[in-house]
């Protein structure tokens, strides 16, 4: 196992376009859209936060070079899941519902959160 690296591997309660609110770091209370999740780091790209710029070379594909503004990875663990009815970042339980669907629901409101 690679040193000071947390391999979770396992599943997230975040998923891809989902709304999170960051809690922790430069951009907390900064909200977003999930744009891609990374379940072996544990680390997710959210819209608009943790931009970091990246000096480019021109190559075939990328004619012009220069300074490319971008989104960086974040711990999956500073941000909450943002519940439409409550508006605000809330913890995130599972409930089974009548069909055998499991989704996942706001611990606050118990309004089910999965579309």
């Amino acid at each position: 196992m690679a040193r000071g690296k947390v391999i979770s591997g396992g599943r997230s309660h975040i998923k891809k376009d989902d709304f999170v609110q960051v809690i922790a770091g430069r951009d907390r209370d900064k909200r977003g859209k999930v744009l891609r999740v990374f379940p072996d780091d544990g680390r997710i790209m959210v819209e608009g936060i943790q931009m970091i710029k990246r000096h480019t070379r021109a190559t075939q594909q990328r004619q012009q070079a220069g300074i490319i503004e971008r989104e960086g990875k974040i711990h999956i663990s500073n941000v909450m899941l943002i519940c439409a009815k409550c508006d605000r970042g809330v913890r995130v339980g599972h409930r089974v519902l009548e069909d055998g669907k499991k989704v996942r629901v706001c611990r606050r409101c118990a309004e089910v959160l999965d579309r």
